[in-house]
């Protein structure tokens, strides 16, 4: 058997996520089905890690097994993409690498972007991939509160009630907020996520930005490891994964 790590890429709007659900179309059944066209055999996918319904990638890392060798990468590639485009994935790059890989059990990192576009007027070009918020947000208010997100916490607070992780005690490695222009961009870095974790997130440090919470309110809520404390769930459409290191 031969194994491959592939990195994906994948417009969320009509996905209903990374796993294969009995609901819709996901970006794992896309590939699947790509690859048994070409490989001529049934082939199991495994991400490193699940994205929501309706959420974006540019950087998703997987892995396949095959009892075939890809002899020429190239051809593989653009004739997978050829099965799986107009569906809204791509298949960037793919690597051979020993048989112990695993995309989601090896990952020491991954990097999810949500962006925010701050303006009054409607959102034409970027529509459907950041999130469009009228109010004027304070930027140095929401870099305070990133602050304190930062380490190691009970994150119960921002954790969806499906979430089938088994503790709420993650660390956030590092939470950078920066602006260009009216695009705000919002990187999160940890080994692993909570269900719904960097939704929350934002969108609880959208109710500081907008004056909703100060920042002692925010505190209180994010330390009560309450979910009913949280604020709305930014939506799905702003937010991508866009690296896992390992």
């Amino acid at each position: 058997m031969f194994t491959y790590q592939i990195i994906v890429e994948y417009i969320g709007t009509n996905l209903v996520g990374w796993q294969i659900q009995k609901n819709g179309l996901s970006a794992q059944e896309v590939l699947e089905k790509g690859l048994k066209k070409i490989l001529k055999d049934k082939v199991k996918i495994v991400g490193s890690g699940r994205t929501d319904a309706g959420v974006h990638a540019s950087g998703q890392s997987a892995h396949f097994k095959t009892k075939q060798k890809i002899k020429d990468k190239k051809i593989f590639l653009s004739s997978l993409n050829f099965f799986i485009s107009k569906n809204g994935v791509s298949v960037v790059n793919i690597r051979k690498k020993s048989n112990k890989f695993h995309a989601r059990h090896n990952a020491t990192e991954r990097t999810y972007q949500y962006f925010i576009i701050n303006r009054e007027p409607s959102i034409v070009i970027e529509k459907g991939k950041v999130w469009h918020v009228k109010k004027k947000l304070d930027i140095s208010l929401m870099k305070k509160g990133a602050k304190l997100l930062e380490g190691t916490h009970n994150f119960s607070t921002f954790r969806a009630s499906s979430c089938q992780a088994n503790s709420p005690i993650k660390t956030l490695k590092k939470i950078t907020i920066s602006k260009n222009k009216k695009k705000i961009i919002i990187t999160f870095k940890s080994k692993s996520f909570l269900q719904q974790q960097v939704r929350s997130m934002v969108g609880s440090l959208k109710y500081l930005g907008e004056g909703k919470w100060t920042i002692s309110h925010f505190k209180k809520v994010f330390r009560s490891n309450q979910r009913k404390m949280c604020a709305p769930p930014a939506p799905p459409h702003g937010l991508f994964l866009t690296k896992v290191l390992y």
